[in-house]
């Protein structure tokens, strides 16, 4: 196998720079650009609980990205060490106590994973010659730290894809749960009767049946899992976020509790939360003589409520820049804001934010936010006017993939050619 001759830091610095300017729907495929002279691969996958709607971002061989499970991923995590690696030298190979093949996309594989300190696990699948471990582990490190600081900013448009993707994620889980239920719970009546078959064969076909009904009790509760984030714990991560201004001289920030068996929230109104709550804190100081600000959330079951009040001088509207930010994240999740100031007295801000995402979409800016990623990525080359193939070429997938995709997004979006797709996507943005 021939060596491969890699330049850097300069190029590597380069192409770093890209990654952290990528989307999130887009920083699977940037990095795979900027690893690919490192350390040829088939494709790279990302698991990342600070996603919650989209926790797997993929780039490279079909077969495997779009094959490529959550309970896979998992997998490969919980054998991953945490944090950077030490090998002697640049070409001593993967870290001895990290897994070097793994069941990716149903079959077994070689591979090379790292796992970060925030907890991402990046996977290349079939890595080719010597792997500067030391090297790769470090630019994962500045890659995950991205992908947090990019979700913890909630900008709009991530809430609303994350949004669409968890309703997506949520409603096939419950159409694959009802399904297998169904067809096991059938199974298990026919094999305890006692006029069916023999009493093996109904002992081992209720065994598996059982086994299976556990295993998809654990995939859906998986799925829970990364989806939501207990109130609790988010208010907790919100404290911590907030610590640094107290520590640096900033105001005095009161935290009122939330009730600790309030309802999970989803990941994406929690990230939002979050974020909005930095946001306001942030305006607030802005302003002259504040000494003192106080967070509030709270739960009814449908809503999470949160409220912001300070004791400076009573000057922020709704037309305050910074204010219109943060509406702009509240619309997003379909919530409300609310500004009420009192000079001389303080300002308080009131946010409701839905914990459920919206029913069946009904304009064409809802159901492009309910494309999936690669539904995205098809949908733009095919509105700039690229061909099947053209499309196929840039994406390493086949041409009947293409032909499959586009005709999903025309059914999503309700239009019929490719002129009233780009005039669609147009109209989404």
């Amino acid at each position: 196998m021939s060596e491969r001759t890699v330049t850097y830091p300069v190029e590597l610095l380069d192409g770093l720079a890209s990654v952290a300017s990528s989307s999130l729907l887009r920083i699977a495929g940037a990095f795979r650009e900027v690893l690919e002279p490192v350390v040829a691969h088939s494709a790279l996958v990302i698991f990342t609980e600070d996603c919650t709607g989209r926790p797997r971002k993929k780039a490279g061989d079909p077969a495997i990205v779009e094959g490529v499970t959550i309970a896979e991923l998992d997998a490969v995590r919980q054998r991953t060490p945490r944090g950077p690696v030490t090998p002697v030298t640049a070409d001593a190979g993967p870290h001895a106590d990290r897994p070097t093949s793994a069941v990716i996309a149903g079959a077994e594989r070689p591979i090379a994973a790292w796992l970060a300190d925030t907890g991402a696990l990046l996977v290349l699948t079939d890595p080719e010659g010597p792997i500067d471990d030391r090297l790769v582990g470090a630019l994962w490190e500045v890659v995950a730290a991205g992908i947090r600081q990019q979700v913890a900013t909630a900008a709009p448009d991530y809430l609303r894809d994350s949004r669409a993707a968890s309703s997506e994620r949520a409603g096939a889980i419950a159409e694959l749960t009802d399904a297998h239920a169904t067809t096991l719970e059938s199974i298990l009546a026919v094999t305890r009767s006692r006029q069916t078959s023999p009493e093996d064969a109904r002992t081992a076909v209720t065994e598996i049946a059982s086994a299976a009904m556990v295993e998809l009790r654990a995939v859906s509760d998986r799925d829970r899992q990364l989806a939501e984030e207990p109130v609790a714990r988010a208010f907790a991560r919100l404290r911590e976020d907030l610590r640094p201004l107290a520590r640096f001289g900033g105001p005095e920030v009161q935290f009122i509790e939330p009730p600790v068996d309030g309802r999970a929230l989803p990941g994406e109104v929690a990230h939002a939360g979050r974020a909005i709550v930095r946001g306001t804190v942030l305006a607030l100081v802005e302003q002259s003589s504040v000494g003192r600000v106080r967070v509030q959330w709270d739960c009814d079951g449908s809503n999470l409520l949160i409220g912001i009040r300070d004791d400076g001088p009573g000057e922020l509207t709704v037309d305050t820049p910074s204010v219109q930010q943060l509406s702009a994240r509240v619309s997003a999740l379909r919530g409300s804001l609310d500004v009420q100031a009192t000079p001389g007295w303080g300002s308080e801000l009131h946010v409701t934010l839905p914990l459920d995402p919206p029913p069946a979409t009904q304009t064409r800016a809802d159901s492009a936010a309910a494309l999936t990623e690669r539904e995205w990525s098809v949908a733009e080359l095919a509105a700039g006017g690229a061909r099947n193939r053209a499309i196929a070429e840039t994406l390493s997938i086949s041409e009947n993939t293409v032909k499959f995709h586009i005709a999903n997004v025309l059914r999503k979006l309700g239009v019929a050619s490719r002129v009233e797709l780009a005039a669609a996507l147009a109209a989404s943005r």
